[in-house]
């Protein structure tokens, strides 16, 4: 028992961050410690998710995709190279899963007005519905007319916070102290283009 609970206290990545992180977790799980798959999955989740989700994806599509990557990861564990490129790896194969047909978001069910009658809402009043529409349709075009790194950016940095910044750094191939500045950047353009158009307010 006391091997154990020393083994789970002081794991072989203790202590390390980033790519080393990343490659002593890959190299454990390979040898079959199923704790440092944990720790990957853990670690790396909420970057694969925040990409399913960037590309269009609902909510219960997106959970499926981000199983199936996982999915696809524990299957090629011996055939991945380079464990420190993970990051890169896992975000190129979640853009590649949400674009497959089943990734895609399924139409929605048309309703009678009977049903729809009968059904209680949820929704907002119409008028605060008017308005939230309108400020996500001025926040979206904003968005669109930024550069493709600028939006890919956006995309990873939203939800994954500075704690993620080395993650987006490695996905995106640049340093770590740049991404916040650039991000900086591309959100002042993005105010910029929403003030031209009036939508600032």
């Amino acid at each position: 028992m006391t091997d154990v609970q020393t083994a789970e206290v002081d794991p072989p990545w203790e202590g390390l961050t980033g790519p080393e992180l990343h490659a002593a977790c890959m190299q454990a799980a390979r040898a079959g410690d199923r704790s440092a798959l944990d720790r990957l999955v853990a670690d790396l989740t909420p970057l694969v998710w925040h990409v399913a989700r960037g590309n269009g994806l609902d909510r219960h599509t997106a959970e499926d995709v981000v199983q199936t990557v996982w999915l696809a990861l524990f299957s090629h564990l011996e055939g991945m190279k380079d464990p420190r490129a993970l990051a890169a790896w896992l975000i190129t194969t979640t853009r590649r899963e949400a674009q497959r047909p089943h990734g895609r978001k399924t139409p929605p069910i048309p309703l009678s007005d009977e049903l729809a009658e009968s059904m209680p809402s949820t929704q907002p009043a119409p008028e605060e519905e008017a308005i939230r529409a309108d400020r996500d349709r001025r926040l979206w075009q904003a968005f669109l007319q930024l550069n493709d790194r600028c939006q890919e950016l956006l995309r990873l940095t939203v939800l994954s916070g500075r704690a993620e910044y080395q993650l987006v750094a490695e996905a995106m191939h640049m340093p770590r102290g740049s991404v916040g500045p650039t991000r900086g950047r591309c959100l002042n353009t993005m105010r910029e283009l929403l003030a031209s158009e009036g939508g600032s307010r």
